[in-house]
């Protein structure tokens, strides 16, 4: 079994994550991309003197957080690497989840990078381990998410592996704080991943991450979540299977749960999956 939110949330600092100031100039940028890479290179024991572009550091950054085992940082070091995580939020522009229009069911749709919604939760499709992707700089949803939030995102799954004593389980859900990205919440579930023919074992496992995402942020008291396509991209869920699962488990769950206003929105970033979400959710 899972460990229960009420198991774990007394471990954890659930209230909102601080926001810092914002950096203003391309030299204080400069100045806190070139520290953070200071310690990152220090830790592995590499030379730090390094001299090239602001975007190569940056990249550089991303990936030796991406393979970095989940260790303490330096409190100097949180501060700039979040003063300059949340500048990037606000210029890669928040999207305000309110304003998404509704469909039905309290269930809306949304086509773009997940890191900008304001939601009270957004969900990533992690593995196993929940320590997020190693793989440097790939573009998984998984990766991207824990990028763009932060090294302190890691350290908090391996913490809720460590009080669970074993992998996260396929189905189920757990919830940390969102640290830079402009949500509060990051709902982390782990779905089915396909080999050459797709089981009812499967479809069923599927379903539940929807249910139990779903359950853990009511739970939460979140008034909307952005739920991404669980399981449809390195781990082979045909997209269109997936989207009917998603959509049923979501209206399934508004008519078990009416009075609960939550707000649902299915999110895509593929134009594909977003041409595929729009014809299921506008037949419910």
């Amino acid at each position: 079994m899972g460990l229960a939110f009420e198991e774990y949330r007394r471990a954890f600092d659930l209230t909102p994550y601080p926001r810092p100031a914002l950096v203003t100039s391309e030299e204080e940028k400069m100045e806190r991309c070139d520290r953070i890479l200071k310690f990152l290179l220090r830790e592995r024991g590499m030379i730090a003197a390094f001299s090239s572009t602001y975007d190569r550091k940056r990249r550089v950054i991303r990936e030796y957080m991406n393979t970095r085992n989940p260790l303490p940082v330096p409190p100097d070091i949180l501060a700039d690497q979040d003063a300059l995580f949340w500048t990037e939020s606000v210029e890669r522009g928040i999207v305000r989840t309110d304003d998404i229009p509704e469909i039905k069911y309290n269930i809306a749709h949304w086509q773009g990078d997940i890191t900008r919604l304001d939601a009270d939760a957004v969900v990533n499709a992690g593995n196993t381990s929940l320590l997020g992707c190693f793989l440097p700089g790939h573009n998984c949803i998984d990766n991207v998410i824990h990028s763009a939030a932060g090294m302190q995102l890691r350290a908090d799954c391996a913490k809720l592996i460590s009080l669970q004593g074993h992998e996260e389980e396929i189905g189920d859900a757990k919830l940390t704080r969102a640290y830079n990205l402009p949500a509060k919440y990051v709902i982390h579930t782990v779905g089915p991943r396909v080999g050459r023919e797709l089981t009812d074992e499967q479809r069923s496992q599927l379903r539940s991450c929807y249910h139990s995402i779903l359950d853990l942020a009511a739970e939460a008291g979140c008034k909307n979540v952005a739920v991404c396509c669980v399981s449809t991209g390195v781990f082979n869920f045909p997209r269109e299977e997936a989207a009917e699962i998603a959509a049923g488990a979501a209206v399934n769950w508004k008519l078990r749960h009416p009075e609960n206003k939550m707000k649902i929105v299915f999110d895509t970033f593929l134009d594909a999956d977003a041409k595929v979400y729009e014809n299921i959710l506008n037949m419910i």
